[in-house]
């Protein structure tokens, strides 16, 4: 069994816990590494349909655990039914109520729109994602990382073709459980025409009017579906980086899914070819940020750098007054000219900051004072 980077965390902590990522990143399997004494499953349809019923069936089943000690309760895809949540912190401000609540759950929408009160200090909240590569021993193929990504499931599938099928599916899985569950199945022919327009964009700034009109559907349509995708966890904003935080928002953020191998399954190709290779270790990179700071339960601002000029800088990482900036370099060879952005982001930013620049080579380098990192040896060079 692989270690979940995240467990140590979990385990420390006395809070009850909400657990928030998309399907397939591991979410019950690391809860159970927990020990729960109590697991209900809101994905299993008998035992959604004995809780909708009947709204006081936490508390009947809760009855029957030993009252001794604290009891840990484990409460899969939480956001099936949303107003659980205000039974769970009703029973977590009785005094003396030796509970600890384990939840998870892969839509932040249905949560919000259930209107429920996560109250501060009851319920601590953490995410996770795919593999990352700290869990791996910073030995992950990155052929195999760029062309399937590092979901659970399918790092540990040997078979090729069969890792390919899952993901191709899992797409088709969203548009039937999703996509309905979100009220959206008046248009499903729209939008599976939308999801293979905004698989074509990720890496690329984001103009969801160009998304609409390429998708045949409307604007506002587009809009609101890509706030679905957000989520459920399925992609992710970088937006571009400036000094303001205001001039940050008007600008058109990029945007990547949360795994290389789901935005394959859905775009239908996995090849790592050479006009491909370099989106998808921008990809791969991306993700692997991402799903790191949450694996270490580190709070980071993820953004891009483009000037009016073209110069531009792949990733800029803010971290507890921290500044590194990261070029991801689909090669095995980096020169003076790879250095480009790099060095207009430090004429732009002007104040002490990182620069690095991984990639596809095995040897550590320095140029002009920037880092030169294996892109794994750079994960592990800012403490991931």
């Amino acid at each position: 069994m692989i270690h979940r980077r995240l467990f140590g965390t979990l385990r420390r902590s006395s809070k009850s816990i909400l657990l928030l990522g998309p399907r397939q990143v591991g979410k019950s399997t690391l809860i159970r590494e927990l020990a729960p004494g109590l697991e209900i499953n809101l994905a299993h349809e008998p035992t959604y349909l004995a809780f909708a019923r009947d709204p006081g069936e936490l508390e009947a089943r809760l009855g029957a655990l030993s009252a001794s000690g604290t009891r840990a309760i484990f409460i899969d895809e939480i956001q099936r039914i949303p107003s659980l949540l205000n039974t769970v912190q009703s029973l977590l401000d009785r005094p003396g109520h030796g509970l600890r609540f384990l939840l998870t759950g892969s839509s932040a929408r249905k949560l919000r729109r259930g209107e429920v009160n996560l109250l501060p200090g009851r319920i601590h909240a953490y995410r996770l994602g795919p593999l990352v590569s700290a869990e791996l021993g910073h030995d992950l193929d990155t052929t195999a990382a760029m062309q399937h990504g590092t979901l659970p499931g399918i790092l540990t599938e040997p078979d090729a073709a069969e890792r390919e099928k899952t993901l191709s599916t899992y797409a088709a899985v969203y548009l039937r459980e999703e996509v309905q569950a979100e009220s959206l199945s008046r248009n499903l022919e729209g939008f599976a025409r939308f999801l293979t327009a905004i698989g074509e964009w990720a890496g690329l700034h984001l103009d969801l009017a160009k998304v609409a009109q390429a998708a045949m559907v409307p604007r506002q349509s587009a809009g609101r579906w890509f706030e679905v995708l957000e989520d459920t966890l399925l992609v992710h904003r970088a937006e571009s980086f400036a000094k303001s935080t205001t001039r940050r928002l008007v600008q058109h953020p990029k945007f990547f899914f949360f795994d290389p191998g789901v935005m394959n399954g859905l775009l239908g190709s996995f090849a790592a070819s050479a006009d491909r290779v370099g989106r998808l270790f921008e990809q791969l990179v991306f993700s692997q940020l991402v799903h790191s700071a949450a694996a270490f339960d580190q709070t980071v601002r993820l953004s891009t750098f483009r000037t009016e000029h073209g110069a531009e800088v792949d990733f800029i990482l803010e971290r507890s007054g921290e500044l590194i900036a990261i070029e991801a370099k689909a090669s095995r060879t980096v020169g003076q000219g790879d250095l480009r952005g790099l060095k207009r982001f430090a004429d732009y930013v002007g104040k002490r900051h990182r620069p690095m620049v991984w990639y596809l080579g095995r040897e550590a380098k320095r140029i002009d004072g920037v880092e030169i990192l294996p892109w794994q040896r750079g994960l592990e060079a800012i403490g991931w």
